[in-house]
């Protein structure tokens, strides 16, 4: 209903209320509310709002037979669910507790789109004595053949609504195979929507982004980023104050800071609720490269990913306070070195690096403290020691690299884990629909049920299995390549390099006799 159309009609009340079929012998007048709902954000949808309000104020107040309560409103929510709006739900609650008598609408698809909202609203409104009129479809909620007409009507609008949660899907699944990129940009850092309409760099936020890419290869964790961050007054991505660490994984981890897009990562499940899953295989996934200017280059993202991957594998043990925090392991009893200050208030202060577990139990454990200048000298030697070899050792961790990235036997017992999956699912189903539906004996029916539940658990158990052997496998691949990466432009080290060390040592094991084993990232072992 648009706003000239509200201008120019002249409502003239009946002296027979047509909504009711209630005589004017009725002493009591009729406590009357209307609804209006917006469903999107339009401009001209909002003045069709303001001109619903105003329509169905005027025209409750001209019945002589009708006390106005109010319009009740919701602007901009959708009506395939009741939960979310507002007004909507106060209507309800003021029609239940009696203050309402009739509620005025314009049609069943403003009232709600979800079949079973409606009805059960309308059911339970009419135990109440509190009846509903739909003004376009002339439907009366108390008349015999109310009921009937409104699930026809609120079938079709469910449908309706189907049909346009389905455009929409199709229309982004088609930009998504087309590889069209769109970025939430208001809470995205870095971006913004260019000219051509896809995403361009922000300078001033692209340096944030590199900051914190750094910051993790400099062997801080999210959450010390993020405290650094919000001291520093850098506004979040969604323009707040404090970081939450959260943010910084999620920057560290979008494929998008490299110039690359997986597309359709979550779904909408069920058009009606909009509940929204993460795609597991669901429906198709959609990974384009080269799709927009990058930040991070694909090396620098790739080394990122691989310290993510090392960090989770050993959990709580790591620390962000060096960069020689949880990568030397005591060979005695496997805790990681940690760093211990001697003399911390004279001018003989020093840093060394020992055992965390060395005095912990009843075993001391024999290795020796070390001072920095050791760990890294010992670095530097090792590290030339693998490039004075590294074009055999770069034809290893190729032949490794291939090893782990063949996984065609795990991809085809995955796939059939999943059929098998599908198969226990639809069986299960039309168990428990034939037990619904036809007497059976229960304990034959609860050993089916219990069999079938059995095979889906068991394939489950080993689908994830398999999926963590894959990502692990992956893991270690990429780990790889990017050990690959720095060998091959390297020369002769002549001082200890803090990168290097942080993007080619896997682990540092120290020895009771003093010795130290160098794990690199891909396999080699030097010992010093």
């Amino acid at each position: 209903m648009n706003r000239t159309a509200a201008r120019s009609v002249t409502v003239i009340p009946p002296t027979i209320n047509p909504l009711t079929h209630l005589s004017r012998v009725a002493v009591q007048k009729r406590r009357v509310a209307g609804y209006a709902r917006v469903s999107t954000d339009s401009d001209e949808q909002f003045t069709s709002y303001e001109a619903q309000v105003d329509y169905y104020t005027q025209y409750i107040k001209r019945n002589p037979e009708w006390e106005f309560v109010k319009v009740y409103t919701d602007e901009g929510i959708s009506g395939t669910n009741t939960k979310h709006r507002i007004g909507f739900n106060e209507m309800i609650a003021d029609a239940m507790s009696g203050k309402i008598d009739l509620i005025v609408t314009k049609s069943v698809s403003r009232f709600a789109r979800n079949t079973v909202d409606s009805l059960v609203t309308i059911r339970k409104l009419k135990e109440k004595g509190v009846e509903v009129y739909f003004e376009k479809e002339n439907i009366y909620t108390f008349d015999g053949k109310g009921e009937l007409l409104l699930t026809i009507m609120s079938s079709l609008a469910q449908e309706e609504s189907r049909s346009i949660s389905e455009n929409v899907t199709w229309g982004q699944r088609k930009r998504f195979a087309d590889g069209k990129v769109n970025l939430p940009y208001k809470q995205f850092l870095g971006y913004r929507k260019g000219a051509d309409g896809f995403p361009e760099v922000v300078p001033e936020e692209a340096i944030v982004v590199h900051r914190i890419y750094t910051r993790f290869m400099e062997g801080l964790t999210p959450g010390a980023i993020a405290k650094e961050l919000t001291a520093d007054g850098i506004p979040t991505p969604s323009r707040k104050q404090r970081w939450q660490t959260s943010t910084v994984e999620s920057i560290l981890q979008n494929e998008k800071y490299k110039g690359a897009a997986l597309l359709q990562k979550c779904f909408t499940v069920d058009f009606l609720t909009k509940k929204r899953k993460v795609n597991e295989g669901e429906v198709p996934q959609y990974y384009v490269e080269h799709s927009h200017e990058p930040i991070i280059t694909p090396e620098e993202f790739d080394k990122v990913q691989t310290e993510l991957a090392r960090r989770k594998q050993i959990s709580r043990q790591y620390s962000g306070k060096s960069i020689f925090s949880s990568r030397i392991v005591c060979g005695d009893c496997g805790s990681y070195f940690g760093s211990k200050v001697w003399n911390s208030t004279s001018k003989y202060r020093r840093v060394i690096w020992q055992c965390n577990g060395k005095f912990k139990g009843e075993h001391k454990c024999e290795t020796p403290h070390l001072d920095e200048e050791t760990i890294k000298a010992w670095f530097v030697t090792a590290l030339n020691a693998i490039i004075e070899s590294k074009d055999n050792i770069l034809e290893d961790c190729r032949l490794m690299q291939a090893t782990l990235t063949d996984c065609t036997g795990i991809d085809t017992e995955i796939e059939s884990l999943l059929e098998e999956i599908d198969v226990v699912t639809e069986l299960t189903k039309r168990c428990i629909a034939e037990n619904s539906q036809t007497a059976q004996n229960q304990e034959e029916y609860a050993a089916r049920y219990n069999g079938f539940v059995e095979r889906y658990e068991k394939a489950k158990a080993r689908l994830e299995q398999l999926r963590t052997t894959k990502a692990a496998r992956e893991a270690q691949a990429e780990a790889i390549g990017a050990f690959m990466f720095e060998m091959q432009e390297l020369d002769t080290l002549t001082e200890f390099d803090e990168k290097l060390w942080l993007t080619t040592i896997d682990t540092v094991t120290v020895h009771a006799d003093g010795r130290m084993t160098f794990k690199f990232q891909g396999g080699t072992e030097i010992e010093g």
